[in-house]
Formats: C-alpha cells, sequence, structure tokens
C-alpha cells in the first residue's frame, strides 16, 4: 500500500476500537471525529438508524476535509425488544441497561459510510448476541471498572468473553487466517490480570468484530481497494 495515498484516509470517529481494529488491519489514518448532532427521526425504525447516523457524520465530516480524501463513519446501534440502547450518560444508568440485556438477546447493528469526495457507500453488519444471566454485583463490578459509558449499551464485547471461546464467525475466521491476523482477537480482549472481565456473552451469532464497533472483515478490502486508485 502506498504511504502517500493512505496518508488521506481519515477516521472521523474518537472510538478507540475502530482505531485498533483499523490500524491491527495495516491501515495509515488520521482520527478526526465528526462534530455531528446524533439524532435521528422519532419514528424511524431501530434498524435503519446506524445508516442513517453513519451518513450524517460522512456529510459533516466532509465539510472539514477538502480535495481527494477518503472518509470513514460509523454508528453502532444496540436493539433490545425493538428499542435502542444509547451510551449510557451515567453509571447508575450504565447498570440499568445491564440488568435489561441480562439472560436476553439482543441485536447489535454497525453501518460504516466510506465517502470520497464523489460518493458515500454505506455496509452494514447486523449479529445476534446471547446473554446469560448476570448478577447485580457482577454488573457493578464490571461498571466501576470498565466504565462503558462511551459504549452502546453500557458494554464492549470483548470484555465480556468467556475464557477460551471464539466468537469470531466463519466469514471473520476465515478473513483473519488470510490477513495473517490470528492473534487479533486476543489482542482486543483486556489483560485479565489487570481487569477481570465481565462473563456475560453466550454466544454471539454473526460478526463478534461488528459488535466491538466495525465489521472489519466486510470493509478492508473495499478501503484497499479505494485507497489504491
Amino acid at each position: 500500500m502506498n504511504p502517500e495515498t493512505l496518508q488521506s484516509f481519515i477516521l472521523a470517529s474518537g472510538s478507540p476500537r475502530r482505531s485498533f481494529l483499523l490500524k491491527s488491519a495495516g491501515f495509515n489514518f488520521q482520527v478526526a471525529p465528526s462534530d455531528a448532532d446524533e439524532f435521528f427521526p422519532d419514528n424511524m425504525p431501530a434498524e435503519e438508524v446506524p445508516a442513517y447516523l453513519a451518513t450524517v457524520k460522512a456529510h459533516a465530516s466532509r465539510k472539514n476535509h477538502s480535495g481527494n480524501v477518503l472518509v470513514l463513519t460509523a454508528d453502532t446501534v444496540v436493539i433490545s425488544n425493538g428499542k435502542i440502547l444509547n451510551k449510557p450518560a451515567s453509571e447508575d444508568e450504565a447498570v440499568s441497561m445491564l440488568m435489561q440485556l441480562s439472560g436476553t438477546a439482543h441485536k447489535v447493528i454497525t453501518s460504516v459510510a466510506i465517502s470520497t469526495s464523489g460518493n458515500t457507500e454505506i455496509i452494514s453488519c447486523a449479529s445476534n448476541v446471547f446473554f446469560r444471566k448476570i448478577t447485580p454485583e457482577q454488573i457493578r463490578n464490571y461498571v466501576r471498572d470498565f466504565r462503558p459509558l462511551d459504549k452502546a449499551g453500557a458494554y464492549g464485547a470483548q470484555e465480556c468473553l468467556p475464557p477460551g471461546y471464539n466468537p469470531c464467525s466463519k466469514e471473520e475466521n476465515e478473513f483473519l487466517v488470510k490477513m495473517g491476523l490470528t492473534g487479533l482477537l486476543k489482542d482486543s480482549q483486556p489483560d485479565n490480570q489487570i481487569l477481570k472481565p465481565m462473563i456475560a456473552i453466550e454466544r454471539i451469532e454473526g460478526s463478534f468484530f461488528n459488535v466491538m464497533g466495525l465489521p472489519l472483515h466486510l470493509i478492508t478490502d473495499r478501503l484497499n481497494s479505494l485507497l489504491r486508485s
């Protein structure tokens, strides 16, 4: 990949998980979070919200970057019982969200907007996440230690996996092998000697990295194609 071309890649997101995943895949980029207001129509179906917000962020970000620049924006939503769980505003709200998710299944959708000077395309991915029953004490400890206030649904998937469980889909595992990134799953998880994860996830149907906030296996080839052109 041409380093001069890669300098024109802007990640318009402040998410450390998205930065980590893109860096792991070998991308070189600048971080310049979008200043877009993350509002959406009240009557919009929950499943359509992430694509809508990713597009809003893309349009707002392009105003700040002229020339032949590739801008990537993204939005992730957690949908429980048909309603979106946003980023919690407080630790108490985070605890309440996780109590709601305990012992149930929910959907996580991430939409990525890949924007160039002449076009914006959306790539979306949906996963179903199944939570086991978690106790109020486990939840409070997790919120205290990991402070998931910057995460939709008040949790990070990488912090909630059972030991030894590979949550990646078949397509993701094949992608990781192809890219020489078989250690990415382990690298994405916290150091257990520093913080103890909350073993909340029973299983994931679909993409794990989508739940982290970026379906890397779906966007890497497209990004490389655009950045090499």
